[in-house]
């Protein structure tokens, strides 16, 4: 067989990408870590028993992408990279300048995080596409790592530099100012990350970078073909669990270390279990495609997930009791968040790219774009479950995700390995 001569421009797309995506999800969570102290910055500009509170600015992203989702993928298989990734690009620009601008404003806060929201699974929901159209089956898993990777880099910038950035101590007279600056850099950063990415963008290399035997269908005949398999409908539940534990807790980091007995808006338990998420996001996939597994990968990935998430459930009641001692509650909850990171993270790089490769020849965004919709629902409804009746029932939901995560292993131990990757494996032998 004729030798493939890859591009090496597949890296530059790559990382155009990434530089999107990475101020996407920047936007998607700078209010999370400091909810509290929005609460007191916007006092007077929103009423907080409604359902357009500070919490909303959150999952907003998750009701939005319920409605745009499968629309973006369709637009993205039809009109290619270029021009789905481009109108997320646009969409972001514009929702900086009114966040940036008017940072003092929660109704055109509002407003900037809504054309974020609608952006989002343009940007999102192409990373696999990405990595069938410019990189070999043997780089797929990391390419698509890497394009997660810059989701979990900016979320733990959101997590980590967005309390730096502002007087996050309850104790400080001023504790809350600072946001509407903060959101002007976000906004400049954001601006210059999308119009650079998007002048980077190409839709495809002159040579394709793998033999594939077969030829790709529409986006619908794709659907179709996706509903019909087994194995499909296992990855559907499993990231229905683990994608939708993972938005929960991302979005309710504050709550959770109010939780722990912690006062200050700290931001790191989602700062931790970020950086786990980085750190397995880059290793995982890459021993995934060296050692040409997925399935192996991903079982390892939800066993590691359980006692991440048992050690935050149960945080308070291993160090003596709720209330008792919340340093060490709080410090088992961020050793535990670091390790849920770890797995549950890097989990979804190999997830998507196994499903891009099972449901085969459907487009790949059409996967990907359906299994971050299930997350998302199941997201919305666990953010929503925690935050009712002044958070009263967050700790019951934590406990039942411990369960959720055993359900998520037994369907995980079903899969069948990826014949894509089979195939490849038996070339190289």
């Amino acid at each position: 067989m004729e030798q493939i001569k890859l591009s090496k421009y597949r890296w530059v797309v790559l990382i155009a990408l990434m530089m999107i995506t990475m101020m996407s999800q920047v936007q998607w969570l700078a209010h999370a870590p400091i909810a509290r102290a929005a609460d007191v910055y916007y006092k007077g500009r929103f009423n907080p028993a409604s359902f357009f509170n500070v919490d909303f600015l959150a999952s907003s992203y998750m009701i939005i992408y319920l409605i745009v989702c499968i629309p973006a993928s369709y637009f993205i298989d039809t009109y290619g990279i270029v021009k789905g990734v481009g109108f997320g690009a646009i969409l972001m620009v514009i929702g900086a300048a009114f966040k940036g601008l008017s940072g003092n404003s929660f109704s055109m806060v509002l407003t900037g995080q809504v054309f974020f929201a609608t952006a989002q699974p343009f940007v999102i929901n192409a990373s696999t596409a990405v990595a069938a159209r410019w990189f070999p089956v043997k780089e797929r898993a990391i390419a698509t790592g890497l394009a997660t990777l810059a989701q979990y880099i900016g979320i733990m910038a959101a997590m980590i530099i967005t309390p730096m950035l502002i007087v996050s101590s309850s104790s400080d007279p001023a504790y809350g100012s600072g946001i509407g600056r903060m959101l002007k850099i976000y906004g400049i950063i954001t601006i210059a990350a999308s119009v650079i990415g998007l002048l980077l963008l190409k839709e495809r290399p002159e040579n394709p970078p793998s033999y594939e035997p077969w030829v790709r269908i529409n986006f619908s005949q794709g659907l179709k073909h996706i509903f019909r398999l087994r194995d499909m409908w296992s990855m559907i539940i499993l990231f229905t669990i683990g994608l939708g534990i993972f938005n929960a807790v991302s979005s309710m980091v504050d709550s959770i270390a109010s939780y722990m007995g912690v006062d200050d808006s700290d931001g790191m338990i989602g700062g931790l279990m970020l950086i786990g998420g980085i750190i397995g996001a880059i290793i995982i996939p890459i021993l995934s495609d060296l050692y040409k597994k997925r399935k192996l990968f991903l079982v390892i990935c939800i066993c590691g997930m359980i006692p991440g998430l048992a050690g935050i459930a149960f945080a308070p009641f291993l160090t003596g009791g709720y209330g008792v001692n919340p340093h060490a509650a709080y410090t088992v909850a961020l050793i535990s968040s670091f390790m849920l990171g770890f797995f549950v993270m890097s989990a979804g790089p190999i997830g998507f790219q196994y499903a891009a490769e099972v449901s085969a020849p459907a487009p790949e965004s059409t996967s990907q774009g359906l299994l971050l919709w299930v997350g998302q629902v199941s997201g919305m409804f666990m953010v929503t479950g925690m935050s009712i009746n002044n958070k009263s029932y967050l700790p019951a939901f934590l406990i039942s995700f411990v369960v959720l995560s055993f359900i998520a292993l037994a369907f995980v131990l079903m899969l069948k390995e990826s014949a894509l990757i089979k195939a490849e494996l038996k070339k190289n032998q």
